[in-house]
């Protein structure tokens, strides 16, 4: 009789049933769909920091990717834009960034060399140096006594002319244009002869861009010469305080400056005196039986 040791052992193989599909490539979808979620969020996260044209070109171009709203009359900031049209956009956007760069360049370099002048401890609470949405903003801020331009009169001072026409010398270095604005007080101007602010304010701003072409300023980047009186006041709560009375000097982003060289001359109606009008003497002065008025 076999012992327990001397039996076979059997071994009973059993076929598998596969219940389903094949399975190997489901990470696959699943590293799709991580992928098509992380590409989203980029998007979403590149789009935020864009500005409203560039957004409401991608937003023409999801909505109408071939371009099919522009015979309807339609354009890229109304939402249909094209691919051309977004990297136009984009082109431009990096062109102003980097006018905006060279403009804020140009006022640090321009402060810098102000602060190595023997009048800069004067005169450096009168002017002001600020890259805003336009461009290159610089204003001369009068004082009581008159710093920049002699008191009631379009004349400048030496020291005033000497400022404006180093301005004048940095400006140079880059081509966009310039517009060169006059603004007073509230304080009315003693005249018996129609001479009023808004003629000091114009003649100012015109003896200030005579004084720029001096220094070095180009004459076809000026594109306008404004004068606004009193319209504009700085301090609108002490309307006859004496920083009101500025001549401020702007340089336009070149998008700007592109604009502005386009317009027409009848679009902008700059306030000046003509040669001949009342009250207007030698260079844009009051004549010489026009007291001024002190703190004018």
């Amino acid at each position: 009789m076999k012992t327990d040791r001397e039996k076979p052992v059997v071994v009973v193989r059993r076929p598998r049933v596969h219940r389903g599909g094949h399975h190997g490539g489901a990470w696959k979808v699943a590293y799709a769909d991580f992928t098509t979620s992380m590409m989203s969020l980029f998007l979403v996260l590149w789009l935020m920091t864009q500005s409203p044209d560039v957004r409401a070109a991608v937003a023409g171009y999801f909505r109408d990717p071939m371009g099919r709203e522009r015979y309807t009359g339609n354009s890229a900031s109304q939402g249909g834009g094209t691919g051309a049209d977004l990297a136009r956009l984009q082109g431009n956007r990096t062109l102003m960034e980097m006018d905006r760069a060279h403009l804020r360049a140009l006022g640090d370099r321009l402060r810098r060399d102000l602060e190595k002048t023997p009048e800069w401890a004067r005169v450096k609470n009168q002017v002001e140096i600020e890259l805003t949405h336009e461009g290159l903003r610089i204003q001369l801020l009068e004082d009581s006594a008159g710093t920049f331009f002699q008191t009631g009169s379009s004349r400048p001072s030496a020291g005033g002319a000497a400022l404006i026409r180093f301005i004048g010398s940095e400006l140079a270095a880059l081509p966009n244009a310039v517009v060169v604005e006059g603004h007073t007080d509230s304080r009315p101007y003693p005249s018996q002869n129609g001479y009023t602010n808004w003629e000091l304010s114009a003649d100012r701003a015109n003896a200030a861009r005579r004084i720029l072409d001096e220094g070095g300023l180009r004459p076809q980047q000026v594109r306008h010469i404004r004068g606004y009186a009193d319209t504009q006041l700085r301090m609108a709560s002490d309307p006859f305080a004496p920083s009101n009375r500025r001549v401020t000097i702007l340089m336009l982003l070149a998008s700007d400056s592109a604009v502005a060289g386009g317009a027409s001359a009848a679009a902008e109606t700059p306030v000046s005196p003509s040669a001949g009008a009342p009250g207007a003497g030698s260079g844009g002065a009051p004549a010489a039986g026009d007291a001024p008025k002190a703190g004018r």
